[in-house]
């Protein structure tokens, strides 16, 4: 058993180095031909250690972003090959490759970069944070109820960019000495904003249901995938009501621990295109695109893990169905959102129509629903969470050029004049 482990982590080891080269051959003609201007250009960078199989924690960004850089010129800095090239063909912004430190550096040196952004909790990001004279800001990946969120890890930076109300009180609970009032700032959820898109099928009388589960987590604590569990079960009822248009998104990260997973995943695939065989009107849909947002626009009902999908379905404020965990010692916060949500247990997963029904015509509900979405996220009117973002950049910005000002002095010894105020009483 030993040996057959050591052979498995030789030959992945040979695969990666492979892959490797391969990237860094991919990658020559593109960053040969970039324009990655030297004159103090760029004011924010968002800093990414991760590959591609974590893009998506990018792709939710691109929109915002891509707005904010209307005023504040913004650059994202990648460290893996993969992950470059990736972002070279997607992202909306400027992308530099800084593989190694020395590479980091001479970007640093040669752009004017005041707020650096980060969407995870890469152990590397402490090699950017290691700069001074900017913010460092965690703008995370999405809003939930996860354990990720409530990490001591959020001390680390300068500030950070979150929800609303739920989340402040999420981590007013495990967070010691910390000042919310000053280094938590809300902002809702600026990809709602964004929620839009062309859909990938034509309009008519079924009804749209999004299965969006997500991967299988890498211990038990976090144990929220559901395509094993809930998936084959609940993917075969709805094909099988003919009255049903299915689209599937699964986390691209299915599978890559647990191989029922990854079979699962496939069966309900292959289940997809057989019913889209035997009925091309049905046109279900297998959906493992970059966009995020027109699905959850479009679906008349989600059924979702614990995970950001949630949150970023309950800021539509449209109806949705949790899948509770079956592994007991995956940790549900029941606090929030998820101590009123609508479970789908997986021993009622192939009861889902008859759920979906009643959730359909449930307009107490809905309304009740609405009373979640404005704890999580404010007001979600279009264009306020948008808003909000270029508010708290500005105040950054601000707050950048208030310490910089100050002759002689490095940022570590400036007091905050709320501090000396109250030193003076």
């Amino acid at each position: 058993m030993v040996i057959r482990k050591d052979v498995r982590r030789a030959v992945k080891l040979v695969k990666d180095v492979i892959a490797s080269r391969k990237v860094q051959h991919q990658l020559r003609g593109p960053l040969q031909a970039r324009e990655l201007r030297e004159d103090n250009h760029f004011k924010i960078a968002v800093y990414f250690a991760d590959g591609p199989v974590n893009m998506y924690q990018m792709r939710q960004w691109y929109q915002p972003l891509a707005t904010l850089a209307k005023t504040w010129p913004v650059l994202v800095l990648s460290r893996t090959g993969g992950g470059t090239l990736r972002l070279m063909n997607e992202s909306p912004v400027p992308v530099a490759y800084a593989r190694t430190v020395p590479q980091l550096e001479q970007i640093v040196a040669e752009q004017d970069i005041r707020i650096v952004f980060y969407v995870n909790q890469n152990p590397r990001n402490f090699q950017m944070m290691r700069y001074g004279r900017c913010w460092h800001v965690f703008i995370n990946h999405g809003e939930s109820d996860k354990m990720y969120m409530i990490t001591n890890q959020f001390k680390a930076y300068d500030y950070s960019f979150v929800a609303g109300d739920a989340a402040l009180a999420r981590l007013d609970r495990v967070l010691w000495d910390y000042d919310f009032d000053k280094r938590a700032i809300k902002i809702g959820r600026p990809q709602a904003d964004y929620f839009s898109g062309e859909l990938p099928y034509t309009p008519d009388e079924r009804q749209v249901v999004l299965y969006a589960p997500t991967w299988e987590g890498d211990r038990a604590a976090a144990a929220y995938g559901s395509v094993a569990t809930h998936g084959v079960a609940l993917v075969t009822a709805l094909l099988a009501s003919g009255t049903h248009r299915v689209i599937y998104r699964p986390h691209p990260r299915s599978g890559v621990v647990d191989h029922l997973y990854g079979a699962a995943n496939k069966n309900i695939i292959a289940a997809l295109a057989a019913a889209n065989a035997r009925d091309p009107r049905a046109q279900h849909i297998y959906d493992s695109g970059p966009d995020l947002g027109w699905q959850l626009a479009a679906a008349d009902v989600a059924i979702v893990d614990i995970s950001a999908m949630v949150y970023d379905r309950l800021a539509t404020g449209r109806p949705l169905i949790v899948t509770r965990p079956v592994n007991p010692a995956a940790i549900i916060d029941t606090s929030g959102y998820l101590s009123d949500c609508e479970w789908l247990p997986a021993e009622r997963a192939d009861g889902i129509v008859a759920a979906v029904e009643r959730l359909t015509h449930d307009d107490a509900a809905v309304e009740h629903l609405q009373g979640w979405v404005q704890r999580y996220f404010g007001d979600t009117t279009p264009g306020v969470a948008t808003r909000r973002l270029h508010v708290a950049v500005q105040h950054l910005m601000d707050e950048w050029d208030r310490f910089a000002a100050v002759p002689d002095v490095g940022i570590a010894h400036v007091r905050d004049p709320a501090m000396i105020a109250r030193d003076e009483l």
